[in-house]
């Protein structure tokens, strides 16, 4: 079964203090980061740090992922020191055409097979973070491995040449929400920066509108905001009653539609609800 984490915590590879208790912060995946929160000269320590995290962090029964550096001179290394028993998924940052993902997946496959592991056993999740890469959402959406796909969302607000709001972010989170339910994959994703962790409200409202969209979850930089998105992109248990008294009307119906508080239930009304009720047992 495919995850579906509702939020995801960013923790600083070279800062063992940051990721010691990160499994107690409640977040639904753990990403280790070796890419911007660690500088050039950091990297080869950070990479020895990555490893034992993984491997606390699993051992602790966290989902852990690591973020990679997506470029010739990091990622190799970086994947030799992660890819170990435990870890879930690769989250492959700056993702900007598919032959990239099927490269990961090849060296992937290998490490797999030099370690013992199954094949595929590691998943991945591609950061989408350019206009260019967003016009080959259809192609990167179809990568090999993958279970989710993600907007950096500072980044991609970076190539605008704009700050990261709703309107210079909107239209990127909305399309990789429709790639990635077309997909069955996770849409991790708000059309706001995550970077300001004092402002919650701002926060949870970004992640409101992105729960609207059809997104399924999104990635945070500090431990006060994985309560927010587990919230907002949770379900509530008026959504559950809700949802079991369509089902249970749908089922006592006596032709192809049935009334229900007002409102006409017909057969995908029925499906949403039972799709919902399928979710919150996970």
């Amino acid at each position: 079964m495919k995850p579906n984490w509702r939020s995801l915590l960013f923790v600083p590879a070279a800062a063992p203090q940051r990721w010691e208790k990160a499994h107690t912060r409640g977040a639904d995946a753990i990403i280790v980061d070796l890419e911007d929160s660690t500088q050039p000269e950091a990297k080869a320590e950070a990479r020895k740090l990555a490893a034992d995290a993984v491997k606390m962090l699993t051992a602790n029964g966290a989902q852990v992922t690591v973020r990679v550096n997506n470029d010739p001179d990091h990622l190799e290394q970086d994947l030799e020191a992660v890819i170990v028993p435990g870890l879930i998924a690769i989250v492959m940052p700056k993702v900007e055409e598919a032959k990239e993902l099927d490269a990961l997946s090849t060296m992937l496959e290998a490490m797999e097979y030099e370690r013992g592991m199954e094949r595929l056993t590691i998943k991945v999740i591609a950061v989408i973070e350019s206009p260019r890469a967003l016009e080959r959402i259809r192609e990167i959406a179809d990568g090999q491995r993958l279970i989710g796909i993600s907007l950096g969302s500072e980044d991609f607000a970076l190539s605008l040449g704009r700050p990261p709001t709703a309107l210079s972010l909107g239209l990127a989170a909305q399309t990789i929400s429709y790639a990635a339910s077309a997909r069955g994959l996770m849409g991790l994703a708000m059309a706001s920066g995550i970077g300001n962790f004092t402002n919650l409200e701002g926060f949870g409202a970004a992640a409101v509108h992105a729960h609207a969209m059809g997104l399924t979850g999104a990635m945070c930089i500090h431990p006060a905001q994985v309560p927010v998105l587990n919230e907002c992109f949770g379900v509530s248990q008026a959504e559950i009653a809700d949802a079991k008294a369509i089902v249970a009307a749908w089922e006592t119906r006596q032709d192809g539609v049935v009334s229900h508080n007002g409102r006409m239930i017909d057969q995908p009304v029925v499906e949403r609800a039972r799709r919902l009720l399928a979710s919150a047992e996970r």
